[in-house]
């Protein structure tokens, strides 16, 4: 027997999907046979995304979307639905890391607060908006994307950390308050993951890179894809019975104390 995951005539939102592990995401769930909407800030990104789905024979439509303006996510919703009919899964894929590494006490307030806004904002506005509309369906599936950092602490980035475990905390809130309409929220929490941003900035620096990989037990950072996959199983039948759950996918990094050197 063999058993795969099949997502056809079923519709998805990525946000931030233009590029890294939001675009792996994408093009995995388009193989599954899902449609999928691709909103980003970053518009060019989100249409190369778009178009390599649709080369591979799969529907995806491309939007810039700012995920804290609650303007822009109703008009996300509103086109996935003109143009699908339904949404059965958001993965909240947008944000943004640290600007600057710094200790909390010398962080300029508006770089604090800008994570915060985008990686907690963003994701309770967009799963308010979704939700809305699969409650009226009594089905649906919510994965937000939290970090390692929301697990265990890391020095020098304190926006982030508050930011993803704030994510992990609010993922367990929706997951009570939406089980009662047949809704499953779980939360993806990736490790160090080689995106092409991490690749020509954290891993160029060697002695960094050597560091860091001693730190993973299976030594190596993550490929976008194998987050990816961890998002399509709770997005899947597969885990039908799975809500609340935070998965971390970081190749044993958490397993261990000397994370909190990193």
């Amino acid at each position: 027997m063999v058993v795969s995951i099949n997502l056809r005539g079923k519709t998805a939102i990525i946000t931030g999907a233009g590029s890294g592990i939001g675009q792996a995401t994408a093009l995995l769930f388009a193989e599954a046979g899902a449609n999928v909407v691709i909103p980003d800030v970053n518009l060019k990104g989100a249409r190369d995304t778009a178009s390599q789905i649709r080369r591979g024979g799969g529907n995806a439509i491309a939007m810039s979307t700012d995920v804290t303006s609650s303007k822009d996510v109703d008009k996300m919703v509103r086109s996935a639905l003109d143009k699908f009919g339904r949404v059965d899964v958001l993965v909240n894929n947008a944000g943004i890391n640290t600007k600057f590494r710094m200790p909390f006490y010398e962080q300029p307030e508006e770089d604090w607060l800008r994570v915060i806004e985008v990686d907690v904002k963003g994701t309770w506005l967009c799963a308010k908006a979704v939700s809305l509309e699969m409650i009226k369906r009594k089905s649906g599936r919510i994965v937000n994307i939290a970090s390692t950092a929301g697990i265990a602490a890391l020095r020098l980035q304190s926006n982030f950390v508050a930011a993803k475990a704030g994510v992990i905390r609010l993922t367990q809130a929706m997951a009570m308050e939406l089980a009662p309409h047949h809704i499953a929220v779980n939360c993806v929490a990736p490790g160090s993951t080689l995106t092409e941003g991490v690749r020509k900035g954290l891993y160029a620096n060697k002695a960094w890179a050597e560091k860091m990989l001693t730190y993973i037990p299976l030594g190596r950072g993550a490929e976008p894809r194998e987050i990816a996959q961890g998002i399509l199983f709770l997005s899947s039948d597969l885990a039908s019975y799975v809500t609340g759950h935070t998965l971390v996918v970081d190749g044993g990094w958490t397993a261990g104390a000397q994370v909190r050197d990193v």
